[in-house]
């Protein structure tokens, strides 16, 4: 049996018992809300309460703006720019009065490309540049771009890569100096320095925020890096052959500086020690002389004060000086004079004996010391 036959308005389409058997009535409940609700949508008056209510909500929403720490809010007032407003929470006039465009300001944008531009010794090279930025002054950031700032960011770097490179010869271009600036393959055009690929990138830089400057694009440049530079696939190998040529010729040149360590401080301390010997050589046979001169001048006052007895003396130390080095001694004075000699032992060592290395006058007091002469042999 059908739910909705005669006689089965007890129960519900799902078999369920109704607490009466009468049916809903669907148009006294919407009669019922109608009448709740009817002073507030009913006439005039009505239609006003409601949309006071919702210009109520709008304002309130639209009066604040919260900005993040990483943003500033611009803000138009009726289209026309009128203040920035820093982080925080903030009151403003509710829209359509003011707007707020948010812009992130310490977000690190970039922009990429690689390009083949043209040198100043007339050689394609291909550079894959990296262009990194910032925000810095959000109204004309957003208002002074006629294009997007990517885009003009893009044509402002090549064009301040391609003037940089313009200037340079790509030997310049391709060698990153370090400390000692290698050789470059071929004669330098007349009026470029070689030049190391952080102080390109730096060129690069200025000259784009000098163009962003006049663009007044608002946007501050952090970085212009050169991630690749190289020749045209078709000289690649070329390039490659002259690379490892000066490579080779770095590494010989850096052996020739560790040679030149360790050889140059030796022959200098060479030189220091022979001049230092010299000087000491110098002194020596200076005050030798010095005192020679002092030992003559002496002698020559004693000469004078009593000349037999110097003269005497002098002869004596002679002979002593002479024979004390002597094994063999020929006396020519027929006896007249005794000479002593050191006597050897069987060792070969000297035995001291008295007077030895010594000669005593005999005993005629009065001989004359030139008539006694001897010589050693």
């Amino acid at each position: 049996m059908a739910w909705n036959e005669p006689g089965n308005g007890q129960k519900d389409p799902w078999n369920r018992n109704r607490s009466n058997g009468r049916k809903p009535d669907i148009d006294g409940v919407l009669k019922s809300l109608k009448a709740r609700f009817g002073r507030f949508g009913a006439g005039s008056g009505g239609i006003l309460a409601v949309a006071l209510v919702f210009v109520v909500a709008w304002l309130l929403v639209s009066s604040y703006t919260v900005i993040d720490a990483r943003q500033v809010g611009v803000v138009l007032r009726f289209g026309q720019f009128s203040r920035i407003l820093p982080p925080g929470f903030h009151l403003k006039a509710p829209s359509p009065v003011e707007t707020v465009t948010k812009v992130e300001t310490t977000q690190v944008r970039s922009v990429s490309d690689s390009v083949s531009m043209l040198t100043r010794d007339e050689n394609i090279i291909e550079i894959n540049f990296n262009v990194q930025y910032q925000v810095s002054d959000a109204r004309k950031f957003l208002y002074s771009n006629a294009d997007r700032e990517e885009d003009t960011v893009h044509n402002a770097a090549e064009a301040a890569v391609r003037s940089v490179v313009g200037a340079n010869v790509m030997d310049n271009i391709l060698t990153t100096p370090g400390d000692d600036t290698p050789a470059p393959t071929q004669a330098p055009v007349a009026g470029v320095a070689p030049a190391a690929k952080e102080t390109l990138q730096q060129q690069s830089r200025d000259i784009l925020q000098d163009t962003l400057d006049k663009y007044d694009a608002g946007i501050l440049v952090t970085g212009v890096s050169f991630q690749n530079v190289s020749p045209p696939k078709e000289v690649k190998d070329a390039f490659d052959d002259v690379n490892a040529a000066r490579e080779d010729k770095q590494s010989e040149e850096n052996k020739a500086r560790a040679y030149e360590s360790q050889v140059v401080p030796v022959a200098r301390g060479d030189a220091a020690r022979i001049s230092a010997e010299a000087e000491a050589e110098r002194v020596e046979r200076i005050a030798r002389a010095n005192g020679d001169a002092e030992r003559f001048n002496l002698l020559l006052k004693e000469y004078r004060a009593a000349p037999e007895v110097t003269r005497r003396r002098l002869w004596l130390e002679t002979v002593e000086e002479v024979m004390a080095g002597n094994p063999k001694v020929v006396d020519g004075s027929n006896g007249k004079n005794i000479i002593q000699l050191p006597v050897e032992s069987n060792n070969g060592a000297v035995r001291n004996v008295p007077g030895v290395g010594t000669v005593v006058q005999s005993a005629t007091t009065d001989a004359n010391p030139n008539t006694s002469q001897g010589s050693a042999q």
